[in-house]
C-alpha cells in the first residue's frame, strides 16, 4: 500500500475508496501470458494502483518490476474496465472500487520472479489454461474481453 493510499485510509478506514489502476498483458514467443499469484493466493495480470502524479504507462512498468522483477515496455493500451467486477473488499476490510488501464507490454529486462511480499508466484499460461486458474473476478473478466478481442465493456447505461 502506497503512502499515499495508506494516508487515504487513515482518514476514511475502510469506507470505499475509487482508485486508476494499470495491468499489463505480457506474452511470450509462444503466446502464453505472464500472470502472478498474489500472497491471497488469486493469479492476476501484474498491475496495481497509479500514484498520484504518476503516469499510467509508469505505474505500468513500475508494478511489473515490482511484482515480478522485470522491466517492461507498455507499447499500446489494449483495453480499458471497471464496473461491479473491480470491485474488492479485502481481507483487512478495506473497499474498492478499480478502473484499470491494461497495457500490452514486452519484457525489456528481466526473468520473471516475485519480487516483493505481495507476489507468491509467477508463471506463463496458455490462454486454453487461464478459465482453469484460481482467477480474481477483475482478471478473470478482463481476460475473457482481451481474448475474445474486447478492449472495453459496452455502455448499458440509459437516461430514464
Amino acid at each position: 500500500m502506497s503512502d499515499y493510499v495508506r494516508g487515504l485510509r487513515g482518514l476514511i478506514g475502510i469506507e470505499l475508496l475509487f482508485m486508476p489502476s494499470v495491468a499489463c498483458v505480457i506474452r511470450d514467443d509462444g503466446g502464453r501470458l505472464l500472470l502472478v499469484r498474489h500472497v491471497e493466493g488469486r493469479w492476476m495480470l501484474p498491475g496495481g494502483a497509479v500514484d498520484p502524479g504518476e503516469r499510467p504507462a509508469d505505474a505500468a512498468r513500475r508494478e511489473c518490476w515490482e511484482e515480478a522483477g522485470i522491466l517492461v515496455d507498455p507499447v499500446r493500451i489494449a483495453g480499458v474496465f471497471g464496473g461491479p467486477e473491480y470491485r474488492v473488499t479485502y481481507a483487512n476490510g478495506d473497499d474498492a472500487g478499480w478502473v484499470v488501464t491494461i497495457f500490452d507490454a514486452v519484457i525489456r529486462r528481466g526473468e520473471p520472479h516475485p519480487n516483493d511480499d505481495e507476489t507468491e508466484d509467477v508463471g506463463w499460461f496458455a490462454p486454453e489454461e487461464v478459465d482453469a486458474l484460481e482467477l480474481a473476478p477483475s482478471t478473470r473478466t478482463t481476460l475473457r474481453a482481451l481474448l475474445g478481442g474486447v478492449s472495453f465493456v459496452a455502455a448499458s447505461w440509459a437516461p430514464e
